[in-house]
């Protein structure tokens, strides 16, 4: 069986955008335009217009209204436009694809979903449906449910389009005289459109693609009140006071319900959580900015952005301002669409080259939620896969991986993990659980094993954090922040021992067997030497049974044991919490820093962690 860390390596368990496609309907209608086009301006309303536009910096946009106000298209039309043109643009048709994630703020109806809707204006056949609810947001917790489907092999291509038609919350006849700045920021802020992208299991052949390294979504909503809202008078609904509770659509409208308003003092506020969560990625060796190609973030006004660069450069980080793309000046704000229409316009002018990284910024002020996702633009599949040649009767040792001819770190690594996976494969106790013929005392000896060994895992960690040099700082930072997860896991360990039954007392006392021995001393020893860039090796032997092994495990233990969920613990967080740690690490081995002689140093000691980490499992029989 392929495990997931070697499958991730070589596309079959990871996911890329393969294809990008938008639609804006309409002719660009310029400031100068607007107020004709949304109606309903006075002297006042002209004031505030002026002021607006002038903060936001957007010159261009686009609406589905027609000169007299009507809607010209549907929500779900500018969607499929979307689809339709990002699957020109891979050559497919509605038929290839196997799941449709849609984001808006707003569907055309209310019953049923966006989704339902889309899937049935552009065809194709069955397929799993997802409808994310939200505002700008929502687009990434559409990409990131389609990344993991794609990730777990459970679907092949997976449509995300992000569309918006504001237009209609914008119109004269929605506002019956209301004046509340706060209604009338968005009204010169929001307009119509949609982006779409594809995400597929390997890259295509014939274009680069962009690798889904990770995406992140969190709400801060605990913490902060409603900021962007419709539906209610107040900045928080309460029982009785929202639109469906006012006996009818029309006094809702009259009350002023129906209303799009922003609360425009949060924004400072808005902009400092994102900033934190920004950091608290970078902190945690997910984002590098110095090592950043491009930042794509979306924003409602320039003026956002600038507060953004300041709180940024008051903290004393370089900024390239040429690096962060941006085209609200000429698309304007179209919500949850606007991140796909600024990937588009990159995708389709060229702008991002085989390894090259990319960060995805999204802040939604609607209740403060933030996503980001970061990507790696790689080579076309043809030019990265090399075909290795084995005689048909050439004698390849069961013990020895197949050699490779090219340099790729990747395809080196692909070649130890399955070489490991054989290994594994022989030893007794991994045998028995594969055969279905685990006892509670293979279960116990394994957890009073590892722990030996998971004990001195933060200390090797720390160890070679403290001899990185200046050069490696981002992989000092990294180490410090993984060591800071982990130093406290053999405690799960124990906990889970003491669950089935086993002594505290005794697994504290235990010693390591003859392959933990050697393993803890070998780590030790690498962790020592200057600049120890091979413990990547090292990190994707590890990380990589948490993430391809780890779950797989703890659920047959879990079966033929009886256990409980708190029986099975660390295995069970470690095939959830590895998946993000060996996203990192992919994301370090792509970088431009993994040079031949780092490819070297890598592939060495993952060789070497893999036969002593199997030696560790097979003395597990010889006590």
């Amino acid at each position: 069986m392929r495990g997931p860390a070697r499958m991730r390596l070589n596309g079959g368990m990871n996911a890329f955008i393969t294809a990008a496609g938008a639609y804006l309907p309409g002719d660009p209608v310029g400031n100068d335009e607007i107020a004709a086009r949304l109606g309903g301006v006075d002297e006042r309303g002209d004031r505030l217009r002026r002021r607006i536009l002038a903060a936001n910096g957007i010159a261009k946009r686009h609406y589905a209204l027609d000169e007299r106000g009507r809607t010209t298209e549907l929500n779900e039309e500018l969607a499929a436009a979307a689809l339709r043109s990002m699957l020109d643009d891979r050559g497919l048709d509605p038929a290839d694809l196997d799941m449709l994630a849609t984001a808006t703020t707003q569907g055309d109806l209310l019953v049923p979903g966006f989704a339902s809707m889309v899937h049935g204006r552009i065809g194709g056949g069955p397929m799993q449906l997802l409808s994310a609810a939200g505002v700008c947001a929502s687009s990434l917790a559409a990409l990131d449910a389609a990344v993991a489907k794609v990730r777990l092999g459970d679907r092949e291509r997976a449509a995300v389009v992000g569309s918006e038609l504001a237009s209609r919350w914008l119109r004269a006849s929605r506002f019956n005289g209301a004046n509340d700045t706060d209604a009338h920021f968005l009204r010169w802020m929001l307009s119509d459109g949609a982006g779409s992208v594809l995400v597929e299991a390997r890259p295509r052949p014939d274009r680069p693609s962009l690798r889904v390294d990770w995406v992140r979504t969190v709400s801060l909503a605990h913490e902060h009140g409603v900021c962007m809202r419709a539906g209610t008078d107040g900045s928080s609904p309460a029982a009785g006071r929202t639109w469906q509770d006012m006996g009818s659509a029309a006094a809702a409208e009259q009350a002023g319900m129906m209303l799009l308003r922003q609360d425009t003092s949060a924004l400072g506020a808005l902009a400092e959580a994102g900033l934190k969560e920004f950091a608290s990625l970078a902190q945690r060796g997910l984002i590098d900015l110095k090592r950043l190609d491009h930042v794509l973030c979306h924003y409602s006004t320039n003026a956002f952005r600038d507060l953004v660069f300041d709180q940024l450069a008051s903290t004393g980080a370089q900024i390239d301002t040429g690096r962060w793309f941006s085209n609200l000046e000429t698309r304007g704000n179209t919500g949850a669409a606007s991140i796909f229409i600024a990937l588009e316009e990159c995708w389709r002018t060229g702008r991002f080259e085989p390894g090259q990284t990319v960060l995805l910024a999204v802040p939604e002020s609607g209740r403060f939620t933030f996503g980001f996702a970061h990507l790696t633009c790689v080579a076309p599949e043809a030019a990265q896969s090399v075909s290795v040649q084995v005689p048909e009767r050439a004698a390849v040792p069961a013990h020895e991986p197949v050699p490779t001819s090219d340099g790729n770190v990747f395809a080196r690594l692909d070649a130890v993990w399955e070489d490991f996976e054989r290994r594994l494969g022989h030893v007794p106790v991994m045998r028995r659980l594969a055969d279905g013929e685990s006892t509670l005392d293979d279960y116990l000896r394994l957890l009073f094993n590892l722990r030996q060994q998971v004990a001195d895992g933060a200390r090797w960690i720390s160890r070679a954090a403290s001899n990185f040099s200046v050069d490696l700082f981002d992989l000092r930072s990294a180490a410090i922040g993984h060591a800071g997860e982990e130093h406290r896991d053999f405690m799960m360990i124990e906990r889970d021992y003491a669950a089935c039954g086993g002594s505290i007392e005794a697994i504290r006392a235990g010693r390591k067997n003859i392959g933990s021995e050697a393993l803890s001393a070998y780590m030790f020893h690498t962790a020592s030497q200057p600049d120890p860039i091979g413990l990547l090796g090292a990190m994707f032997v590890i990380e990589g049974l948490g993430t391809g092994k780890a779950s797989e495990w703890a659920a047959q233990f879990k079966e033929q044991l009886g256990l409980r969920d708190d029986q099975v613990s660390f295995l069970a967080y470690h095939g959830d919490a590895d998946d993000d740690h060996f996203a990192k690490l992919q994301a370090i081995l792509a970088s431009p820093r993994i040079d031949a002689a780092a490819a070297d140093a890598i592939v060495s000691t993952a060789k070497v962690v893999a036969r002593l980490y199997a030696l560790q499992l097979e003395e597990l029989d010889n006590v």
